[in-house]
């Protein structure tokens, strides 16, 4: 602690905040960790505005980032910030990564979810649904695909996979996406409507809700970074 005056920022990466939270370093600050934490440190440390689905916070000269991967974005906001946007790029392309996700973006991914617990059934409908994004995706339609009744679908899905059938394929959906229009130039209408999205308006917002960007500006990152 003794040496906080004297760096001009410190920081930490996943649970490594929890050791800045015990020196007392994050008093009065905002701060986040790996979400698995974030409660225990809000529990135990009531002086810190603990913001658990932030991927990096920054109060004053004090950063913290949610997990493992979440610091290699707020490294490379550091080099930003000392180095510029070009040189923070060429470090992103040189490690293969998206530069770069913004700090006030959720940790959690829209797009990525756990496999099914126990059932390979449902593991196997999981894959055709990636496969498919484009299909009639509605509870209906995939409850008659596993022959299960929609109520008892929807509830064993919830239990195998962790999130809704809707928020599974919007989340697929979204992925699609967001590789169709990386790796192509083909139009946001085009891409939405072979994505499953009704048009390219509902998938701006669904990226909107769940990236906090648009597509032409997540497009627009790629290029420029690539």
């Amino acid at each position: 602690m003794h040496m906080m005056p004297k760096v001009r920022r410190m920081g930490s990466i996943c649970s490594g905040a929890l050791v800045l939270a015990e020196s007392g370093l994050l008093n009065g600050r905002k701060a986040t960790t790996h979400w698995l934490y974030c409660d225990e440190m809000a529990k135990k440390y009531q002086n810190i505005r603990v913001e658990p689905d932030k991927i990096f916070v920054r109060d004053g000269n004090m950063y913290t980032s949610g997990g493992v991967t979440a610091g290699i974005d707020l490294v490379l906001s550091l080099v930003e910030e000392d180095w510029g946007w070009e040189i923070a790029a060429g470090v992103a392309r040189a490690m293969l990564i998206f530069m770069r996700r913004p700090g006030g973006q959720s940790q959690f991914s829209s797009y990525v979810f756990n496999e099914a617990k126990t059932r390979k059934d449902f593991r196997d409908l999981q894959a055709w649904i990636v496969s498919n994004p484009q299909a009639d995706l509605g509870v209906e339609q995939l409850a008659e695909r596993m022959a299960m009744s929609p109520r008892n679908f929807s509830r064993l899905f919830c239990q195998e996979i962790g999130v809704t059938p809707a928020k599974f394929v919007e989340g697929i959906r979204l992925e699609a996406a967001r590789n169709m229009m990386l790796q192509t130039d083909l139009p946001m209408e085009s891409v939405a409507t072979n994505c499953g999205f009704t048009n390219a308006e509902q998938m701006r917002r669904t990226f909107q809700r769940l990236l906090k960007t648009t597509p032409q500006e997540h497009r627009a990152y790629f290029k420029i970074a690539g």
